[in-house]
């Protein structure tokens, strides 16, 4: 579990396939000293363990399901990604319940330096999990949703999370992780158990096809 409170920017040493797969080695000199192996780790917000790990760098074995699912596949050598140790039991919660699923990733639209505004794409299937002033994970930041629209949504960075994630890099046509609120996904298991098994995605879908608005 993590909160979304990104504690450094990492950066890619390397990522490639090797005889046990693909790895990632990054380099984290803040955080790496006060690791372990099997620790839980978040890079830009998937949860990854952490498979060894050498003075101011980390290493963490990939699965397919990672790299079809995230955009950790897309990551270069000098790439920023966001890190943040799992949550203490006995630490201040800050952010929001993060669990490091990633469930898709969108494309940013727009990203506004004046006032950083930044505008990212919502798959139409994943709408329902979005609500203005929600929370939700951006490459792992925990973010308030200030506007919701049709097909994306908006929020607004402040300087030290420009300064502090890898949105000091970020520009339109990147694509980031999303991970939606958890309780807007027990909601929907609850509603759906009591309407006899139909997720909400699924009946808004059917009403689409029988021309509902």
């Amino acid at each position: 579990m993590f909160t979304g409170l990104i504690e450094e920017t990492g950066r890619v040493l390397w990522i490639r396939a090797t005889d046990r797969g693909t790895q990632l080695q990054l380099s984290a000199p803040r955080i790496a000293g006060t690791i372990h192996t099997g620790d839980s780790i978040s890079v830009n917000g998937c949860c990854l363990t952490v498979a060894s790990h050498r003075h101011e760098e980390i290493v963490f074995d990939l699965l397919e399901e990672t790299m079809a699912r995230t955009n950790l596949g897309a990551l270069k050598r000098d790439s920023a990604v966001n890190l943040e140790r799992a949550l203490a039991a006995n630490a201040r919660l800050g952010g929001h319940f993060v669990q490091g699923h990633i469930d898709c990733t969108a494309s940013i639209i727009a990203f506004a330096e004046s006032d950083s505004r930044v505008e990212i794409a919502l798959p139409e299937d994943r709408a329902l999990y979005v609500a203005e002033k929600g929370s939700i994970a951006v490459d792992g930041i925990s973010l308030t949703i200030a506007e919701v629209k049709p097909t994306s949504f908006v929020t607004w960075i402040i300087p030290h999370t420009r300064r502090s994630t890898n949105l000091k890099n970020a520009q339109s046509g990147d694509l980031v992780n999303l991970e939606f609120d958890i309780l807007a996904k027990y909601v929907e298991r609850m509603v759906a158990a009591a309407a006899g098994g139909m997720s909400l995605r699924t009946q808004s879908a059917e009403d689409r096809g029988n021309g509902a608005p």
